[in-house]
């Protein structure tokens, strides 16, 4: 796989979602966890999308319970918490592993592209990838980022787009 555009995911209603359908877009990938200090950049993330969806941006939020069991529950409590909690109102998608052997070939190549702190692995939840118009992976910011400070580089991306 060489661009976002290649990957098909689950969705939360167990369908599917094919990447290409953002062709031309900026998208923000994050993984999202529901009890998690870092939760309320769900707020922040809905901002930027909010801010910048007239002029491409598409956030998408994949529900994970790799680190600490922080995103418990099924897809659907996973949206419920989402959207009722934080407004998010941005695609979220089916939960996934993000690291080890059972990861979402989609995390798989996101990590092969950009390495973080931690070297491949995803450090931790909200880890954030930067995708550029053509789908092609522009950068990888640490989960402890806040989302306010995606704002330049996404502006960028999208000037580019």
């Amino acid at each position: 796989m060489t661009s976002l555009h290649d990957f098909t995911v689950r969705t939360a209603d167990g369908g599917s979602s094919d990447l290409s359908q953002y062709a031309g877009n900026v998208v923000l990938v994050v993984n999202v966890a529901s009890k998690c200090g870092l939760t309320p950049q769900l707020d922040g993330l809905q901002e930027l999308y909010a801010r910048h969806r007239d002029q491409g941006l598409v956030v998408l939020g994949f529900p994970c319970n790799q680190f600490s069991g922080q995103m418990p529950g099924t897809d659907a409590e996973a949206v419920t918490f989402c959207r009722t909690e934080y407004g998010v109102d941005f695609p979220i998608l089916g939960k996934i592993d993000v690291n080890g052997q059972d990861a979402d070939p989609l995390f798989a190549w996101l990590r092969s592209e950009r390495s973080g702190t931690e070297g491949e692995d995803i450090e931790w939840n909200f880890a954030k990838f930067l995708i550029g118009a053509d789908g092609t992976v522009l950068e990888r910011f640490a989960p402890a980022t806040e989302p306010e400070d995606l704002r330049g580089p996404i502006e960028s991306a999208l000037a580019a787009a």
